[in-house]
């Protein structure tokens, strides 16, 4: 059989249309695919939630690839250990507490799980805006990223969701962008987003999952972003709070939903 490109090209563009088109109404629509996130995508997708994954760069799995430092080994805790269990990454015993993964095949193993139980997830889509109705988070705008980067004058589409979780890490923009746009306010106790403190594992590792929660309504925290949010510290190369944090804000969104 000869190869013809313009049929390649049409079953590409076919069938990205049709997964986009279906992506647009969802119940759950997640922004950023670090391991929170995709954790997150995993138990609401296993649940039987129809939930998509917006990721603005080429890879997912946002820092655990690299580890510390480039060093492609991370720290799991004994709260979490569990959670690697559940997605057959393999873990060594460091000393009592600390657990050792490989990074590569921790965020492979996360997302091909969390793909298989059903997950969406679109790279290079950018969510550069948020619907909002009635006080209410309904909704996403997005963009391509090499739009957002070339800063071309493009305009975006819309999609429509029951919740919005914001697991962007750091920036925690999804909040940034309801705080400084929308006039919500939101629910931490400035009103405002408060921003992660300077680095303490231990605290930081409990925080993340209290803080992995509701911002304001219809929008969810998860992950690092939570304490951006809420003003928790950094932690560093150690994951189990990320797991946990995706498990735990899925959990209250299934009960929600």
């Amino acid at each position: 059989m000869k190869l013809d490109e313009i049929k390649i090209s049409k079953a590409i563009i076919q069938s990205y249309n049709n997964k986009l088109i279906d992506a647009l109404d969802v119940d759950v629509a997640i922004v950023g695919a670090g391991p929170a996130g995709m954790v997150c995508g995993y138990y609401l997708a296993k649940a039987g939630k129809k939930v998509v994954l917006f990721e603005r760069k080429l890879s997912v799995g946002g820092g655990m690839w690299g580890g510390g430092i480039m060093f492609n080994e991370i720290v799991v805790q004994d709260k979490a250990k569990r959670l690697l269990d559940e997605f057959g990454i393999k873990s060594r015993c460091y000393e009592k507490g600390y657990y050792l993964a490989d990074s590569i095949e921790s965020v492979s193993t996360i997302c091909s799980k969390a793909v298989k139980a059903g997950l969406k997830i679109f790279n290079l889509i950018s969510a550069e805006d948020v619907m909002v109705r009635n006080k209410r988070v309904v909704g996403l705008v997005l963009n391509w990223s090499a739009v957002e980067i070339a800063r071309l004058h493009v305009d975006p589409v819309t999609m429509r969701a029951k919740f919005v979780v914001d697991s962007t890490g750091h920036p925690a923009e999804v909040a940034r962008i309801i705080e400084r746009k929308s006039g919500i306010r939101l629910n931490t106790k400035t009103g405002k987003t408060m921003g992660e403190q300077s680095m303490w594992a231990d605290v930081g590792e409990e925080t993340i999952v209290k803080n992995s929660k509701e911002v304001c309504a219809g929008l969810y925290a998860c992950g690092m972003c939570a304490n951006a949010v809420f003003g928790g510290p950094r932690m560093g190369p150690v994951f189990g709070g990320m797991l946990l944090a995706g498990e735990k804000v899925a959990k209250d969104l299934i009960k929600k939903l």
